[in-house]
């Protein structure tokens, strides 16, 4: 009876080490699980700077684009990327990112560079909070070549009374002759937006903002492209 006991335990022992053999070279033979391929690289330089986004009241209404806007889709504005233009935003604050469509122009506060939609802004949680400090980089642009060439003015004012417009444009017109008024239906009103200059280059934009910020009667000065 010993010995049989002996037995058993012998076998036991070796089935347990076939086991444990086995399933070591079985995780040493398991494949590993393939990576997310990156995104496209980015074309030129990023970006940096407040992300804010925007739904009701403008869900349903036409963008600068043309597009009907829809809060659920990965759209965005900027104010100087030509429409059509896929950006990834990356939430410096949390490192999640998102790839949308640039439709739509704005935003126009100073310090902000790009307004995403619900569903973007959703992507990067960053709904709750409003705002975020976020990465811009552009992968492409419409139809998968350079990007197109345009023009652009500097955006001065914004105006729900149409004679505030206007006497800014009578102050600014003497030095930089092209200042002209665009009104634009918000939810909130029809506003008359002051631009100054149109230049073909982001480089001359920017230059003329510079300028246009020195002058008094300039409180705020933000690049847009025209087309």
């Amino acid at each position: 009876m010993k010995r049989a006991r002996d037995i058993g335990r012998a076998l036991t022992l070796a089935v347990l080490l076939a086991g444990l053999l086995f399933g070591l070279g079985g995780c040493r033979r398991k494949p590993k699980v393939a990576a997310a391929p990156p995104g496209p690289p980015p074309i030129g330089e990023p970006e940096t700077g407040l992300a804010s986004w925007y739904g009701h009241p403008y869900h349903g209404r036409p963008t600068a684009s043309g597009e009907i806007y829809d809060m659920n889709l990965m759209t965005a504005a900027h104010r100087t990327l030509p429409f059509q233009t896929w950006v990834r935003v990356t939430n410096l604050e949390n490192q999640m990112v998102t790839t949308v469509r640039i439709n739509d122009r704005g935003p126009f506060i100073e310090g902000r560079i790009i307004d995403l939609s619900r569903a973007g802004a959703e992507a990067i949680d960053m709904v709750g909070p409003g705002t975020a400090l976020v990465r811009v980089e552009v992968v492409q642009y419409a139809g998968g070549g350079a990007a197109p060439p345009g023009a652009y003015a500097v955006q001065v004012g914004a105006f729900l009374v149409e004679e505030n417009a206007m006497r800014l444009q009578a102050r600014l017109a003497p030095r930089y002759g092209d200042v002209f008024i665009q009104s634009f239906q918000a939810p909130d009103g029809l506003y008359y937006r002051v631009r100054v200059g149109r230049v073909n280059t982001l480089d001359e934009a920017l230059a003329l903002a510079d300028e246009l910020r020195r002058q008094p009667e300039v409180a705020v000065a933000l690049v847009v492209r025209l087309d």
